[in-house]
């Protein structure tokens, strides 16, 4: 299981412990409940005590990040605490293209309110898309929010993974150089994650997988990511120089899907390749020993040790301190939504761009703002009980709390208790699952 986070009487932290023991300490009163989420306690009277050096590791990915904090202890080194961090940067994209066609269309209607300004605007070095660099904030503010509940010694990250160009042959040009070839086991662990780690042609799975070629060599095909897959060795022995049109003459529609998901462009493999050497540069201003890996490293540690797939595991392995890694049966990683904090939007728009609503706009109620992990004691009624979720505010003051088990509308703020403020992030814990 996963480790609890210990602060000192001055707000210090100190060695994680154990579940059973940091119930020990709650129940005689010698400590108290700091923060829900990630669940850390206070101790009342101490101030001095063990403090154990945590490494963390990290495996940035377009979509997720796995985290892994780990400990040197006696029998090795030992995942103590995990997660996997979803980030919003699709969110954000569909966000500014709603924005940017709403500003296109009025200005396309000769209504402009204000004179037009030059696009005189500078970029500052090292500029990152806003859907790019929110993976990059996300990253460095749960490691800062860590960094306080734990004595963190080192940080490890993996900035190579996808090489969208052969880097291996420095004197790549011309036509090599248009097809972006990935080699070697870029090509390979690409694929693997493009088409779900399973043969295409008959879903197998937890078998060794070759790459085939769409459109074989022989009749006209490239060695170009678009024209590769993976297929199982039956499969690709079965289908050998045909056209995939012929081999699945009979199966029009996973032709067709096949076919269509080939040509997806490398979206997440610039994503990853763009955000992680900017990752490696924020984290280096905690001034800690910071150490950059390659993926390479990280799935031959993972294999080596026969572990899953997983990305709170790929971190765990990453780097030279991953070639033998300790790791808990019973652990459950945390799995952490980047949400935001709202938007500065004052008011809401119609289909034609205008004002639909008042600009003012009120983000707490009663002390409450959307977002917070409140639980309310309600004394009599049909809503009677104790609810445990987060709670949407109303200018009424009747909250909505979506709780683990469905929606509890109409609580009022007078039977609530505020558990966590909004931070612009969701634990999902088997305590919270509604609404995420």
């Amino acid at each position: 299981m996963q480790k609890v986070f210990v602060l000192n009487k001055n707000k210090k932290p100190l060695m994680p412990c154990c579940v059973s023991r940091a119930r020990e300490l709650l129940t005689k009163g010698k400590a108290a409940v700091f923060k829900a989420y990630p669940f850390s306690i206070i101790l009342k009277n101490r101030k001095k005590g063990d403090v154990q050096e945590i490494e963390v590791k990290m495996d940035p990915g377009s979509k997720t990040t796995g985290i892994a904090m780990v400990g040197n202890f006696q029998k090795g080194k030992t995942v103590v605490w995990a997660a996997n961090l979803q980030h919003r940067g699709n969110m954000i994209h569909s966000a500014l293209e709603a924005r940017r066609a709403i500003r296109r269309s009025r200005r396309c209607r000769k209504t402009r309110y204000r004179q037009s300004r030059f696009e005189n605007r500078t970029r500052k070095e090292n500029w990152l898309p806003p859907s790019l660099q929110s993976r990059v904030d996300n990253i460095y503010s749960l490691v800062n929010r860590l960094s306080k509940l734990v004595c963190i010694s080192s940080i490890a990250v993996e900035t190579v993974r996808f090489d969208t160009q052969k880097i291996q042959n420095p004197e790549i040009s011309g036509v090599e150089y248009q097809q972006g070839d990935l080699l070697g086991y870029e090509i390979r662990e690409y694929l693997l994650e493009k088409w779900g780690r399973k043969c295409v042609y008959c879903g197998a799975e937890s078998t060794r997988l070759e790459i085939d070629h769409i459109t074989p060599r022989s009749k006209g095909g490239s060695n170009r990511i678009s024209n590769l897959t993976i297929a199982c060795q039956d499969c690709n022995l079965k289908k050998g120089n045909a056209d995939i049109q012929d081999f699945l003459r009979g199966d029009p529609e996973q032709q067709s899907k096949i076919l269509s998901k080939s040509k997806i462009p490398l979206h997440d493999t610039a994503a990853v390749n763009s955000t992680r050497p900017a990752i490696f540069r924020s984290l280096s201003l905690f001034g800690l020993p910071t150490t950059s890996w390659s993926g390479g490293r990280t799935k031959f540690n993972r294999v080596k040790q026969n572990l899953r797939k997983d990305h709170w595991i790929d971190a765990a392995c990453v780097g030279k301190t991953g070639e033998f890694i300790l790791i808990d049966p019973l652990i459950t990683p945390f799995l952490i939504k980047a949400t935001g904090r709202g938007c500065r939007q004052f008011c809401r728009m119609d289909r034609y761009g205008f004002p639909r609503t008042c600009a003012k706009k009120e983000k707490k109620v009663q002390g409450f703002k959307t977002g917070d992990i409140v639980r309310a004691m309600v004394p009599k009624g049909k809503k009677a009980g104790t609810h445990l979720g987060r709670a949407k505010v109303r200018l009424s003051g009747n909250f909505c709390i979506d709780t683990s088990t469905g929606q509890v509308d109409g609580v009022s703020h007078k039977y609530c208790r505020n558990v966590q403020r909004s931070d612009g992030y969701f634990y999902l814990t088997k305590e919270l699952k509604r609404g995420q």
